[in-house]
């Protein structure tokens, strides 16, 4: 007699399952759906419905497979189709994820919101853009805490208002172009005044004139309010208005008591923007040939000196300097390209240790490398 084998029927396995839950009116409902689709459903990149809800079957608990009883939700949506009630929890209701999970969310949306700051801040001595990664350790210096349950963007409003609190950092001003009847143009220049405004240039023509200027984000409404007012037009030539290249550590502050007390972050900081401008450097090994180092330094030595020349070629050229080495390295190309040299670092080194700066043919005498060691050792030790 053979045994027949009792095979569970009723079941269905849900693997991998993302809960989407809802509490209202003292009932909980709950729906399941794939890992990761549920914010694609949300920021409307994914459309189809069946590609989220692993089943259009709404729960009073998921993982015991307790079902939601039909007068429950009557009494709290007003229908019980499992279909409508499932779109609605899918789109208010709150996303159950694993830590990891979590965390990595917490850790995107943190990266966003020091991209959205960069882009709209800048040094306000060099109008230049801070680089992300000197946001990021602001963010976490002001001990930042991500809401995911708020707009990135609103985030890094309020962020950047309790940055400039604390450190040398502004918001990056608009260009506008505003084109007024030539008989406004005086009410027009008053009221700019006022807002600390910046006129760049002014166009004078038949019956209209018009003006382009820089002015603070926040007086944006109060410009388009006033252009209404006076008939006129107002087009944004720039959102954020920010100068070429990045501003330097250096920049940043020149206390040397902010400098001490953040050296290790000088030395981090500094070493990743030498990477990232490096293009011929494939690996964080230095220079073995002296051949080689010497040629670097000698290029980063005379870079001064070119950079004058093409100065007095074309006066409108600006001169960066490095407070490292204390020299003129040239313009925004060749300021990013000094930072990758072994004259900058070497400086670096004699700055963390209270030493004045050398001169490039100085540093190539001072300097006393193992050629065999590594780049990041010989910062380390």
């Amino acid at each position: 007699m053979s045994r027949s084998v009792k095979q569970p029927i009723g079941q269905k396995r849900l693997t991998n399952v993302a809960i989407v839950r809802m509490r209202k009116h003292g009932h909980r409902f709950e729906i399941a759906c794939f890992k990761n689709k549920v914010l694609s459903w949300r920021s409307r990149v994914e459309k189809d419905i069946d590609e989220v809800l692993q089943t259009h079957t709404v729960y009073e608990n998921v993982s015991k497979g307790v079902l939601a009883k039909s007068k429950d939700m009557k009494q709290v949506f007003g229908t019980d189709d499992h279909d409508v009630v499932s779109l609605e929890i899918l789109e208010k209701g709150e996303l159950q994820v694993a830590d990891r999970e979590r965390e990595s969310q917490l850790s995107n949306q943190f990266r966003d919101i020091a991209t959205i700051v960069m882009a709209k801040t800048v040094n306000p001595e060099t109008e230049r853009p801070y680089t992300i990664t000197m946001i990021e350790r602001l963010m976490r210096e002001v001990h930042f805490a991500v809401d995911p349950h708020r707009n990135s963007k609103q985030q890094a409003l309020e962020l950047i208002r309790e940055l400039q609190n604390k450190y040398p950092i502004a918001r990056a001003r608009m260009r506008l172009r505003f084109v007024v009847p030539t008989n406004q143009t005086d009410q027009l220049s008053t009221s700019l005044n006022s807002w600390n405004s910046q006129i760049e240039s002014r166009e004078e023509m038949a019956t209209t004139t018009s003006l382009v200027c820089k002015i603070e984000p926040g007086h944006f409404r109060e410009c388009d309010s006033l252009v209404r007012e006076l008939q006129g037009t107002l087009e944004v030539v720039s959102m954020a208005v920010q100068g070429e290249g990045e501003s330097n550590i250096d920049d940043f502050n020149d206390d040397d008591d902010y400098n001490a007390a953040h050296v290790s972050h000088v030395v981090e900081d500094e070493e990743r923007l030498a990477q990232r401008f490096s293009a011929s450097v494939q690996d964080s090994r230095i220079v073995s040939d002296p051949a080689e180092l010497r040629r670097i330094s000698d290029t980063s030595s005379n870079a001064a000196t070119t950079s004058k020349g093409s100065a007095s070629a074309d006066s409108g050229v600006k001169q960066q300097v490095c407070k490292t080495c204390n020299r003129e390295v040239g313009d925004a190309k060749q300021y990013r390209e000094h930072f990758k040299s072994d004259w900058h670092k070497h400086n670096l080194k004699r700055k963390m240790s209270g030493l004045p700066p050398l001169s490039a043919e100085e540093c190539l005498a001072d300097t006393d490398i193992d050629y065999g060691i590594n780049d990041r050792d010989q910062y380390s030790r």
